[in-house]
């Protein structure tokens, strides 16, 4: 099999996850318990915490250090340029939280469907990208980073769109939603995902010296979702120790995918 192909299977592996949890819609009728989404969150939360270290800070320091600049730079100034940027996006597009009343962003006269699809596809577009610049870090050769390790971080990340595909399909289906434009709308969330993988390929491909930086640049926007939207939604109301749980077990997955495969 080829580096193209292998690339592409890769890349698809998180939208995959992200259609197959839409797909409850099928099988599942009415909204996720309350209990299920505080686990699934919290899980959500720790996977990208743990990708966001194993998978994307620790092989660009190693990176920046073979290129002989000063390790501990790309990491700050792209971790802080990623939650810059997402914060940059949290602030025009206009988006509705999961369980919130009120919409964030730029006032616009959409529905409260769409809005509720802009948050999530607003938190894949890092995931998208964090899997993009892993694989462009295997194909330079010299950021540490191996096949197996790219294919760990996009399992994970699957594992974690999985529950996010069914939280975004189920409640569009309980709001009154047919069963085929629910998946469709929670299937469309994770369009995103391999579109900015390829972007973000295409672009560290020609420019590999930034490759330290986009690394850390992924790993800041995907922790700036975990602080803003996971964490938060998984600790809402009672229950809270079950979002805690859902974030230890997703963290413990992800970092034994990296170092097992990696």
């Amino acid at each position: 099999m080829s580096d193209h192909v292998k690339i592409i299977l890769g890349i698809l592996i998180p939208f995959a996850g992200t259609a197959l949890g839409a797909a409850a819609v099928y099988f599942v009728r009415g909204a996720l318990n309350e209990r299920v989404q505080k686990l699934l969150l919290g899980f959500a939360s720790g996977v990208m915490v743990a990708a966001s270290m194993f998978s994307l800070i620790l092989p660009a320091i190693a990176m920046a250090e073979e290129q002989g600049v000063v390790k501990w730079v790309p990491a700050l100034v792209g971790f802080l340029a990623g939650i810059g940027f997402l914060l940059l996006l949290d602030m025009l597009i206009p988006h509705l939280h999961l369980g919130a009343d009120a919409p964030e962003g730029r006032p616009a006269r959409i529905s409260k469907s769409t809005m509720l699809l802009f948050a999530v596809t607003l938190h894949n577009i890092p995931e998208g990208m964090a899997v993009g610049v892993v694989f462009a870090g295997m194909l330079s050769g010299n950021a540490g980073i191996t096949l197996a390790s790219a294919f760990a971080l996009s399992l994970g990340i699957a594992l974690q769109n999985f529950p996010e595909g069914a939280i975004i399909s189920l409640p569009l289906r309980a709001n009154g939603l047919s069963r085929n434009r629910a998946f469709l709308y929670g299937a469309l969330s994770g369009a995103v995902e391999p579109i900015g993988a390829l972007a973000t390929i295409l672009l560290t491909r020609v420019m590999v010296p930034i490759l330290p930086y986009l690394l850390c640049f992924a790993a800041g926007a995907m922790i700036y979702v975990v602080v803003e939207e996971l964490i938060p939604e998984a600790q809402q109301g009672e229950h809270s120790n079950i979002g805690t749980i859902g974030t230890a077990l997703g963290f413990a997955l992800m970092m034994v995918l990296d170092i097992a495969l990696g």
